[in-house]
């Protein structure tokens, strides 16, 4: 899978389907009292509820639920239905919204649709005065959420929310009274006007990052936003390094390219509180990489420069793990979505991933650079089976919690012949209407693993079922549109923890069978069933959590040159690099222009002359790539003659030409001159 845009497709295309596989009832598991009973979060059937003069409706899904739990203890969970249709919010606030239920679950109040007006107006939290609610949205293909810590001044945490469209791209949107209403969406968030997969992650009281694959090289963009999430203009970098791009860059036709999971922000006391870090999986080399060979390595980008605040920073990237030629991972191990990490509150970070049979972590206790030889997370009856969709928080200090689906019986969760014998009816005639022959599919639950050390070189992992009943039956798809297997439950599912230290998770359910038809009989394939959100938590906190200890080590430092400034006219810039190996980013906008230009894969042929540093590399003009710059900065305060001076010149497609030299008026330029 080079390209995630034909999942999103996909996904939009099951919001306009009207005629869809679904899956049957399905028996339930017993015994499960680590965790509250699941509980739906209730959607409309159809949007728009569907009228005489509006006779036009998509069906209603919650898919992919990004989970979130603030400081104060408050849960976010939002699901998307599929491009046109938009995203939901559902948000539990117990001062607000009461008390958990006598049952155990949580009276969640549904918050509308972010990312635009849905169908119910008195939900809708940004058009509740709108009379033309269509029931569209400018996103719903993929969805993320973060949550800030308290502001200051209101004691409420901030939270940014971001929807994907792919084009124009990214809609983002936050709320400043817990998900009661937000801001007006911002369509263009993205810098670049065809990306895919975005993710968010936040910081203090307004600081948010977003990442997002750029199409055109497939580059992981990160933006970072000043103002909790209503625009990302305050900072950019690209988390795949110049060394590593061949590797896992678009480079050719046939390129693989690469998965990015979702990024994570160092939000612990110690001196990494700031870093970023970045998972994505790619091929091992550039020769692979050309010649699309499998994804069979994970790495994980760090940024230690980000948390300086300026305008530009840098990613430095690190391989974690690298499959065998020829082991399941070469082939199907590591290209399963979506990786993961977290990074817990003694700076110590942890991977996850699976090789669709078995649930892979992996830690560094020295921000990113080196990790542990990765050890299996499932235990006991799941060992061999499907397991796929990790996900991972962590927090005090070496406490994990890892969530996954799997099922009950060995195969790879593609494979329809092993885990829905019998379908499609090309194989036999046991799938034809009327029949039950869903009952020999296989069975899919959630699990969870939790340990209290993480950073061990060996942890130890107590496995838990969290799911009260199957909440899916026969195949599970972990490659988008590459195959024939079911995406239902679409690509992924979420956990957090509470300040409590308890596991909060949201996944997709499709047990249930649909009012809206048809219905062929429970174990019948051609039956339409009901996908929703549920949610489920732990109930108590692990009692051997450990709180206090030492901070991860710090790792390798590179000596970097850095600047910030702008001259009397407004141009503004901001760069990093640095040599050994070269590398850098360029931010540089002359508003007067309406230039906005950002570097593209690193920068190279670092070079110095006195007090001065240059250094060129290709460039996005406006979001569009194809063009070359070459940057030079001197610093001038050793000299008493000023802060300093830098000159651009930028050439691009059919002749375009732009050069400017100046003096800087305000800001530094900082270098390291070997």
């Amino acid at each position: 899978m080079k390209v995630r845009l034909p999942i999103v497709l996909a996904v939009a295309l099951l919001c306009l389907a009207t005629s869809l596989v679904w899956l049957p009832a399905f028996r339930g598991v017993a015994g499960i009292t680590d965790f509250s009973p699941n509980q739906e979060l209730p959607l409309p059937l159809l949007a728009p509820v569907p009228t005489s003069q509006s006779p036009l409706a998509f069906v209603v899904r919650g898919l992919e639920p990004s989970v979130r739990t603030d400081a104060q203890g408050t849960i976010y969970v939002s699901s998307i239905r599929g491009v046109p249709g938009g995203v939901d919010l559902h948000r539990w606030y117990s001062p607000v919204d009461g008390g958990a239920n006598p049952d155990g679950t949580l009276p969640f109040k549904y918050e509308g649709q972010p990312d635009n007006c849905g169908i119910l107006t008195n939900g809708c939290a940004n058009n509740v005065n709108n009379l033309l609610n269509p029931g569209l949205a400018p996103g719903g293909g993929d969805v993320d959420i973060a949550v800030n810590a308290p502001d200051p001044e209101t004691n409420v945490p901030n939270l940014p929310l971001v929807s994907l469209t792919l084009a124009p791209g990214v809609t983002a949107a936050h709320s400043v009274n817990r998900g009661d209403s937000f801001s007006t969406p911002n369509v263009a968030a993205a810098a670049i006007p065809l990306d895919d997969r975005q993710w968010v992650d936040a910081i203090d009281s307004q600081t948010v990052y977003l990442v997002y694959h750029d199409i055109g090289t497939f580059n992981i963009e990160v933006q970072r936003s000043n103002d909790g999430g209503l625009t990302y203009l305050n900072g950019f970098g690209e988390a795949i390094d110049e060394q590593t791009f061949l590797a896992a860059g678009n480079v050719t036709p046939t390129a693989t390219a690469n998965t990015a999971g979702q990024i994570k922000v160092d939000r612990s006391t110690c001196p990494s509180r700031g870093n970023l870090y970045q998972i994505f999986v790619a091929p091992d080399n550039a020769a692979e990489n050309a010649s699309g060979k499998p994804m069979r390595s994970v790495y994980v980008g760090v940024s230690k420069d980000a948390k300086r605040g300026l305008r530009a920073f840098t990613f430095t990237d690190h391989k974690l793990f690298t499959s065998p030629v020829g082991s399941p991972g070469a082939t199907n191990g590591t290209d399963n979505i979506f990786p993961a990490l977290a990074v817990d509150d003694s700076g110590f970070v942890y991977a996850v991933w699976s090789d669709n049979s078995n649930i892979f972590f992996s830690s560094s206790s020295d921000q990113g650079a080196t990790w542990t030889p990765p050890v299996q997370v499932n235990q006991g009856a799941t060992r061999g089976n499907a397991n796929v969709f990790p996900w991972v928080a962590a927090d005090a200090n070496g406490h994990a919690v890892v969530v996954w689906l799997g099922d009950d019986r060995p195969g790879n969760s593609n494979d329809r012949t092993t885990l829905e014998p019998g379908h499609p009816p090309q194989q036999g005639a046991a799938c034809t209407d009327g029949t039950t022959c869903m009952t020999g599919w296989a069975n899919w639950n959630v699990y969870v693993a939790e340990t209290v050390g993480g950073h061990d070189s060996t942890p130890v992992f107590t496995q838990f079922t969290a799911s009260d009943h199957v909440i899916h039956r026969g195949t599970v798809s972990t490659g988008g549109l590459g195959g024939g297997a079911d995406r239902s439950l679409a690509d992924l599912f979420q956990v957090s923890l509470d300040p409590q230290h308890r596991a909060d998770m949201a996944f997709s359910d499709d047990h249930k069978v649909s009012p809206l038809g048809p219905k062929n009989g429970p174990d019948n394939p051609t039956t339409r069933r009901l996908i929703r959100a549920n949610f489920t938590y732990e109930l108590q906190p692990n009692p051997a959590i450990v709180t206090t200890g030492a901070c991860a080590s710090a790792g390798p430092e590179v000596a970097e040159d850095e600047g910030q400034g702008e001259d009397s006219n407004g141009d503004q810039f901001a760069f990093i690099d640095h040599q050994n190996p070269d590398d850098g980013t360029l931010v540089y906008d002359d508003r007067s222009q309406g230039l906005s230009v950002r570097s593209s894969g690193g920068v190279q042929a670092i070079s110095y002359s006195g007090s001065c540093v240059s250094f060129s590399g290709n460039a996005k003009v406006n979001g569009q790539p194809g063009y070359q710059f070459t940057f030079t900065a001197c610093d001038l305060s050793a000299l008493g003659t000023g802060i300093g001076n830098f000159s651009i010149s930028i050439t691009g497609p059919l002749g375009f030409l732009y050069q400017r030299s100046s003096a800087i008026s305000g800001g530094f330029v900082q270098l390291n001159v070997p």
